[in-house]
């Protein structure tokens, strides 16, 4: 979609005499919010931080670079590159990047490599270049990386929650299995005052996360995209009670699905919005 109704540059949590350092630029996602930017079924986002610049996820194709240069972010001066998971649609365009940023480090689970498929036809995983790179560093569990970031995955933590695979499989030596996302990690940024959860798709369920981590502001997918909207659905409805509970900001996008967020934003109201690409978000 083309044209999002929300603007390019928001500003959220200000506080009086406070002023918070952390912009988040929408490269890519699944809609646009102007016709100067693309959009592809995908999730990249630049994080500017008081000591990091940071890629996380880079989408399916090189529009995020494109979409950069329309919002003069320079890539090349990225410290620090995130993979959420092993998905075509976050990690596609990390090899472009890697051409383009001579010095970045790659963050990327260990586990990410695995043969993941939609179905059993549809191959969605990642290029093995990634992992002989001598840039990337496999991570798994916990990786502190400084007292402003952390890499986490919650394997170790037991859901609450019903977690939905959603028809994404691992291939494996005994046939395809459903998926149990363990190459899904989440970057924390803690600027002093509020932790803030960046995620890709949520694959472990949005409600999880949020009772493992209960952030001040989370940004990502809920992955809700194939949840039926209609006059009333059950899941959304209580997804929406629980998330309200929490005094939490969110910004999410791609695999929400659109519709299914309009449906969540009238039970949640200001607590929630939309990123297209090309917005910049201030935090």
């Amino acid at each position: 979609m083309v044209g999002s109704p929300f603007a390019a540059h928001r500003t959220a949590g200000k506080v009086a005499g406070i002023k918070f350092m952390i912009k988040v630029y929408v490269l890519a996602e699944n809609t646009a919010s102007n016709p100067n930017f693309s959009a592809e079924h995908g999730l990249s986002l630049y994080i500017e931080t008081n000591r990091h610049k940071i890629l996380f996820d880079s989408g399916q194709s090189d529009i995020f670079i494109r979409n950069a240069a329309f919002l003069r972010v320079n890539l090349s001066e990225v410290d620090i590159a995130v993979l959420s998971h092993g998905h075509y649609d976050h990690g596609g365009g990390l090899e472009t990047f890697l051409e383009i940023n001579p010095t970045a480090s790659l963050y990327i689970s260990r586990h990410a490599f695995g043969e993941f498929y939609h179905g059993t036809e549809k191959y969605i995983g990642l290029s093995e270049a990634l992992k002989k790179n001598r840039r990337s560093i496999l991570t798994e569990n916990v990786l502190k990386i400084d007292n402003e970031l952390t890499l986490c995955t919650c394997n170790d933590k037991k859901p609450s929650y019903p977690m939905d695979s959603s028809d994404l499989n691992i291939k494996t030596e005994n046939g395809f299995e459903p998926d149990q996302f363990i190459h899904e990690q989440y970057l924390t940024v803690n600027d002093g005052n509020r932790k803030i959860i960046v995620s890709g798709c949520s694959h472990k369920g949005i409600l999880n996360i949020m009772n493992w981590c209960n952030p001040d502001v989370f940004v990502g997918g809920f992955h809700f995209m194939k949840q039926e909207v209609s006059e009333k659905n059950a899941l959304l409805d209580n997804a929406s009670y629980i998330l309200s509970s929490y005094q939490t900001v969110y910004y999410t996008c791609h695999c929400t699905g659109f519709e299914q967020y309009k449906y969540l934003k009238e039970k949640m109201d200001k607590k929630i919005s939309y990123i297209s690409s090309g917005e910049i978000i201030t935090l």
